[in-house]
């Protein structure tokens, strides 16, 4: 299937590697940018992509537009407002790589194939696709009233892009650490880390749980283990920084507050994430991640459109 990508950033460019060098299942057909300089749209040009600098209505007007079936766009949270909005008479597969959330939210390892037929899907975070398949992984086995996760990211990884959107970004990871994840309630910290040389990214789940039984914490950390292998089959770099830990709640500490009155334990779960350096840095595990799950989701679709 035919593919275009809007926004020819770190995210943009590298996704159209990923399609070029990686995927079986999907083909470039446009890269469409703002800036004529870019260094995204030259590249793309010297490997024979078509491109624009003339954003969405460019891409509409180049000549293979009618046989792009997925458009990626990996702009900014406002901007794919806009950009669903013209797309959407065209009947084009939107993947929202933006915190805009215009759509479900998708996370490969826990819900790929729940929303294949919606127009427009959303990747959530890069924070969320690292630390909701821990959360959803604990709470296929016992409840979860209260999630905290905190995305620890290299400073020089976040772009533009990323510092307009810190506000979507911690408002649309706590909604699907919710909504996909199941936790009771969610929240999100994010964490720009200035070090030099930069730090690979980090993450950090605290879950609550109300089961003080070890059969069940040991089914815990059974059910993590698996749900980081699932993710690390499109990820890569995505692995357990330690042991999961599981304490009881510490005497006097009320939770009452958090929504998890009844809480027994707190689960906390380490990860890392180092970039399979297709285009970016191995540090840029945050951008890397969105890329693939992305890919991923695209395979799927396209997938699906073979079959039927």
């Amino acid at each position: 299937m035919r593919v275009a990508v809007i926004g020819p950033g770190n995210i943009g460019t590298d996704l159209m590697v990923k399609i070029m060098r990686v995927s079986e299942r999907l083909e470039m057909g446009a890269m469409a940018g703002i800036d004529p300089a870019s260094d995204g749209l030259a590249r793309a040009a010297r490997w024979g992509v078509p491109v624009t600098a003339e954003g969405v209505d460019g891409l509409i007007a180049l000549p293979g537009f009618a046989d792009i079936g997925i458009v990626l766009d990996a702009t900014s949270a406002a901007a794919h407002h806009a950009n669903a909005a013209r797309l959407r008479p065209y009947g084009k597969r939107l993947i929202d790589l933006t915190p805009a959330a215009l759509g479900p939210f998708v996370v490969p390892a826990v819900n790929l194939r729940d929303h294949l037929d919606a127009p427009d899907v959303n990747m959530v975070t890069c924070g969320g696709q690292a630390t909701i398949p821990v959360v959803a992984a604990i709470s296929r086995i016992t409840p979860v009233p209260y999630a905290e996760i905190v995305a620890s990211i290299a400073s020089r990884s976040a772009g533009p892009g990323t510092r307009a959107n810190i506000d979507e970004f911690t408002e649309t990871t706590a909604r699907a650490i919710e909504t996909v994840g199941g936790a009771g309630r969610g929240k999100a910290v994010i964490v720009l880390n200035p070090a030099e040389p930069p730090l690979i990214m980090r993450d950090t789940v605290l879950a609550l749980i109300t089961d003080p039984s070890p059969a069940v914490h040991e089914a815990v950390r059974a059910s993590i283990a698996a749900m980081v292998a699932d993710v690390a089959a499109y990820v890569p770099g995505y692995r357990l920084k330690q042991r999961v830990q599981v304490h009881p709640v510490p005497d006097g500490r009320s939770v009452a507050t958090l929504g998890a009155a009844g809480a027994t334990h707190v689960v906390t779960v380490f990860l890392e994430v180092e970039g399979a350096a297709h285009y970016l840095p191995a540090y840029a595990g945050n951008l890397d991640i969105m890329t693939s799950a992305a890919v991923r989701v695209a395979e799927e679709i396209a997938a699906r459109a073979v079959l039927a």
